[in-house]
């Protein structure tokens, strides 16, 4: 299947070139950009010089959608909600990694992201997939919205309990800390060297435009209560860790909470569940699909707490926008993610 990259020149689109080159099923055949058409993705990339022949071309929908099976927006927000609908339109597949169709709600999506929200009738169109808990729905959809880095390893956290109706209403707390590769390449005050090195940072209190999606994917599992939702930015290039903390009013043992989750994520190869006693770091899984999962009751206090982590610019982004295309094609779910993490 010929496949199409908008925003090849930011690091998702760095990401989706790397897990695509060795796709079986997938072939790269069009870099489209907003402003640099005719240069080489390696003059942006010097580490993938010889890799992609193809010089990035301007977007043009009705062409792209004739060159290409489907196509990926690694846009910042803002740029697909014009864009993907011209896709779709005309024929073309669109998996969007940005945000501009995940909130159903257009009056949220504009309170929380500050910009104008997608025309309704498309944003009902775009089927929001976290694979692990819709993955039924993807099945030969056109047009498929990915989910956010923080709400991934957020919902997958919580996700076993909340389905099971186990935590107390206003109780969920989540503690979230990021690489700095979640900001993107623009320079910023916060993110130069001088200011990140050797410090942490918390940013956007009670304001981050990921708090409304994880809301309506909680919501849609049961939990009707706001969430506490706090991110961190740490020295660091990439990986999330969501500490998560809720309560659990009816009697029960870590073990039996832990054995809920196994038997939750059995089937679901990129969900990997840690022992009672072992938590997970954000360096097992770099570079990978995988979300590693690790948890403990506190009997005393009621108060359950999560450990989910994830690479943000791989479950958080590209390769579950992979994994998305495979589903949406009826290939095997794992194939071309089949890779373990990077490390050290």
């Amino acid at each position: 299947m010929k496949i199409g990259i908008v925003g090849a020149t930011g690091y998702g689109g760095a990401e989706l070139l790397r897990i695509l080159q060795a796709h079986p099923e997938f072939s790269i055949t069009s870099l489209y950009t907003s402003s640099q058409k005719g240069k080489n993705i390696e003059e942006h990339y010097p580490h993938l010089t010889g890799l992609f022949p193809q010089k990035l071309e301007e977007i043009n929908p009705v062409k792209m959608a004739e060159e290409t099976d489907l196509i990926f927006l690694a846009t910042p927000s803002g740029i697909s909600s014009k864009l993907a609908p011209e896709l779709v339109e005309n024929g073309c597949s669109v998996i969007d990694l940005s945000g501009d169709f995940r909130i159903k709600n257009q009056a949220k999506y504009e309170q929380w992201y500050k910009k104008e929200a997608a025309d309704l009738f498309w944003i009902e169109e775009a089927v929001y997939s976290l694979p692990e808990l819709n993955r039924e729905k993807v099945k030969g959809a056109k047009f498929i919205s990915n989910p956010g880095c923080y709400p991934t390893a957020t919902i997958l956290g919580l996700a076993p309990l909340v389905k099971e109706n186990l935590l107390a209403e206003n109780s969920i707390i989540i503690d979230a800390k990021s690489g700095v590769s979640g900001a993107g390449q623009s320079a910023s005050l916060a993110t130069i060297y001088s200011e990140l090195n050797e410090n942490l940072k918390v940013y956007k209190v009670n304001q981050h435009q990921h708090i409304p999606e994880i809301e309506q994917m909680l919501e849609s599992l049961g939990y009707k209560s706001p969430i506490t939702f706090q991110t961190h930015l740490i020295p660091m290039t990439r990986g999330i860790m969501a500490t998560i903390y809720g309560r659990i009013d009816t009697k029960i043992t870590k073990e039996e909470i832990w054995d809920l989750y196994q038997q939750f994520y059995s089937d679901e190869p990129f969900v990997r569940l840690r022992k009672l006693g072992s938590f997970p770091t954000t360096k097992e899984v770099t570079g990978s699909n995988f979300c590693d999962i690790g948890l403990d009751f506190d009997e005393r206090t009621s108060r359950v707490t999560i450990v989910s982590v994830i690479d943000n610019l791989m479950k958080g982004a590209a390769s579950q926008a992979v994994q998305n295309a495979n589903i949406m094609f009826g290939l095997e779910e794992t194939l071309g993610l089949q890779f373990s993490p990077v490390y050290p």
